[in-house]
């Protein structure tokens, strides 16, 4: 088996899915992960606490405003590649 000849080259494969995958998990993964974190945040004022639907609805909305901000998409470095 150590002989036998092949037509892969190391290096010389299009990884454009597996990429593009990769991105779409991060990012599913990302902004499922806030999507979580809020309902539970939410609930759990709600049912366990005396903040109440307004109380709860509040900070779920901050926590959403400032996982968006935090979250998103920075632009690249410039000269970066």
């Amino acid at each position: 088996m150590a002989g036998q000849g092949s037509d892969y080259q190391r290096g010389h494969m299009d990884i454009a899915e597996q990429t593009a995958t990769f991105h779409l998990v991060m990012g599913l993964t990302k902004w499922g992960s806030l999507v979580i974190a809020a309902g539970v945040l939410f609930f759990t004022l709600l049912f366990c606490t005396a903040a109440g639907f307004i109380g709860s609805l509040v900070a779920t909305v901050a926590l959403i405003a400032a996982g968006v901000f935090l979250l998103r998409s920075k632009p690249e470095a410039a000269g970066a590649h």
